[in-house]
């Protein structure tokens, strides 16, 4: 275990220039750069890089100090280590008295190599803690990047047309000098109807917004005022800092000049009245704390490159509220959208705060698929295994286990959603909400459900027979059911282990006896259910439910079913498909170019993943969804 996550925490190797040789790439409670960040656990936990030319660590030392000068003095006036054996270069608990909040500290390590060789000293690090809690996750810092115009043309006389290159959230900053009070006409947008003209109808939940900027003598900077959304600044949508006032995503930008404004060369330093240049614009896009060179892939497929660069970019742009969220639409994270996200964001940069708040987010503030519900296990068990820190299962071991729905099991030890009651609606967070859970399967559902002319009646679901005994979701309790019993392993809860051990051994008992057709040898839909449909069959392949015997039964079947799943669904299709040696069938679907996968989403003109394949498939559908 241990020489798993030191593998994965390490896995930003890359980055080291060859000649260093002592520990770098500090990070205290997982935040690399704490400067303006409050560390919310007085006895926090350390992590560093061991250098490459040390091959191992074999022990170190680590000091913590009051301040530089205490530690240039080799002095931990807070906490001293001492030499201690241990290889473990990953959160290091604190072994001092408890720190004060509000206090600011600085600390540094060194380590002995392979052959007992000591290194030199890290850098420091400094930080400060923030108040006393009982338990909470620290927050990074968010991040503002002005961005300039990669165009920047008069399209007729008096209207200027610029493209950012991407799409961000975020505002528009304006620099201009005017003789003469007077309003800009000023359009911000997502998607283009023509070239050089923004779409201002673009359908479904693509942005687009028409502000008027009033300008006036003696103020040459300008932030653009956005209307406000009210269905993602309301309710359950995640809440943005005041002091980012109100974020779209745009990427392009009309400015209508009013009479007498002209833009004009301007030489450098100069600025005269009514004109603007290319550089005296900018969008003022908002992350979470990112850092782009942490990751790279490029191979000789030039289409897989341009599907990394579109998902890479898109775990930046989407991270601007500091939680997994669904999107521009609502705002609202959800379990199955920020399992993909968290993945995908795990392997795009060295962060690891943003999942463990948005997973803890999810104790109380559950959503109502069943399926999602059930992504909340694999959600934990992900952040253990790529960070090796238990602290944050420990804190919500008794949820996670009511997360697991295991208490409403059936004597085969199969579930149904229909046998959650109130009392167990509370134990998963619901807290009296009038709500209940229900089966989602994947979405839209078929067009007799929705109301939407969609291109597919069935929509993204492949026909899904919906019983009540359901195998897609069963799929997933027995998932959930595994990782369960491994992390009450790590934790040394034998009593738990063996029970959910027992119980995922039941659920794939029964799924292959009761849902595995004996006529066609593939899964059907559920109890009763003669239907077969690509998402019972794919999911079961994931998660290694498939007998032997039946395996080439049931990817014959899902290869003949093609992408007949949404984007989330397709996480799952590619697993299986992967795990089981259809790698070259995998990649035909991933870099497919037809209408149902990532290249149409660049097709489209997005730089962000689409929340669908296609508008067509999904008509409420955003351009700035995770994956």
């Amino acid at each position: 275990m241990k020489w798993l996550y030191l593998i994965l925490i390490n896995v930003f190797l890359w980055k080291i220039h060859p000649s260093e040789n002592i520990p770098h790439g500090l990070m205290i409670e997982f935040i690399r750069e704490p400067s303006g960040v409050q560390i919310m656990d007085m006895k926090p936990e350390f992590t560093w890089i061991v250098p490459a030319s040390c091959k191992s660590q074999t022990a170190y030392q680590l000091l913590v100090a009051s301040s530089e000068e205490n530690l240039r003095n080799d002095t931990g006036d807070i906490w001293n280590s001492g030499k201690v054996p241990d290889n473990n270069s990953v959160q290091v608990e604190f072994g001092g008295e408890a720190l004060k909040p509000g206090k600011s500290y600085c600390w540094k390590v060194k380590i002995w190599d392979s052959k007992g060789k000591v290194t030199g000293y890290s850098e420091s690090q400094s930080f400060k803690t923030g108040s006393i809690v009982n338990y909470l996750t620290t927050t990074n810092k968010f991040q503002a990047q002005q961005i300039s115009p990669v165009l920047f043309k008069e399209t007729t006389a008096g209207k200027y047309f610029i493209d950012f290159g991407k799409d961000a959230f975020g505002t528009l900053l304006l620099r201009i000098e005017s003789g003469k009070e007077d309003t800009l006409q000023i359009s911000l947008g997502e998607k283009l109807i023509a070239p050089l003209k923004i779409d201002d109808n673009p359908g479904g939940s693509i942005r687009y917004a028409r502000i008027k900027l009033p300008v006036k003598p003696g103020t040459r900077e300008y932030t653009v005022t956005l209307p406000r959304d009210q269905r993602n600044t309301t309710g359950a949508a995640v809440l943005l800092p005041d002091s980012f006032g109100v974020v779209m995503p745009f990427r392009y930008c009309e400015i209508e000049k009013c009479p007498g404004l002209k833009p004009g060369e301007i030489k450098p330093g100069e600025i005269k009245p009514g004109e603007i240049k290319p550089g005296e614009i900018k969008q003022n896009a908002f992350t979470y704390y990112f850092t782009e060179d942490n990751s790279a892939f490029s191979c000789s497929d030039t289409t897989l490159n341009q599907i990394w660069d579109i998902c890479k970019y898109s775990m930046k742009a989407t991270s601007f509220t500091g939680l997994y969220i669904d999107g521009d639409r609502e705002r609202i994270p959800y379990e199955a959208d920020a399992y993909l996200n968290q993945l995908g964001h795990y392997y795009t940069d060295r962060e690891y705060s943003m999942a463990r708040r948005t997973n803890e987010y999810f104790i109380d503030h559950p959503t109502w698929p069943t399926e999602w519900l059930l992504h909340t296990v694999p959600l934990f068990y992900n952040d253990y295994m790529f960070t090796g820190d238990p602290e944050s299962v420990k804190r919500y071991y008794e949820e996670l286990k009511h997360k697991t729905l295991y208490s409403i099991a059936r004597e085969d030890g199969l579930i149904s959603s229909r046998d959650i009651n109130q009392d167990l609606m509370i134990r998963l967070g619901f807290n009296n909400r009038k709500e209940t859970v229900r089966d989602i399967v994947d979405w839209p559902p078929a067009q007799k459900d929705t109301g939407w002319k969609l291109v597919s009646p069935e929509g993204e679901r492949d026909g899904y027979d919906m019983a009540e005994v359901n195998t897609m979701v069963n799929a997933f309790y027995y998932h959930g059911l595994v990782y369960m019993a491994d992390l009450a392993g790590y934790l040394g809860k034998t009593g738990d282990k063996k029970l959910f051990s027992e119980m995922a051994s039941m659920a794939k008992k029964s799924i292959n006896e009761k849902l595995l057709s004996k006529k066609t040898g593939i899964y059907v839909d559920g109890l009763s259910s003669e239907h077969s449909s690509l998402h019972a069959n794919m999911t079961t392949l994931a998660f290694g439910l498939v007998p032997d015997e039946n395996r080439a039964m049931v990817i014959s079947f899902i290869k003949s079913r093609g992408m007949a799943c949404s984007v989330y669904g397709s996480q799952y299709l590619l697993e299986g498909l992967y795990r089981y040696g259809e790698a070259d069938y995998a990649m035909k679907l991933l870099t497919s170019k037809g209408d149902r996968g990532w290249w149409n989403m660049i097709r489209s003109g997005s730089t962000i993943t689409l929340e669908a394949w296609d508008m067509k498939y999904k008509p409420n559908s955003d351009w700035n969804h995770a994956w």
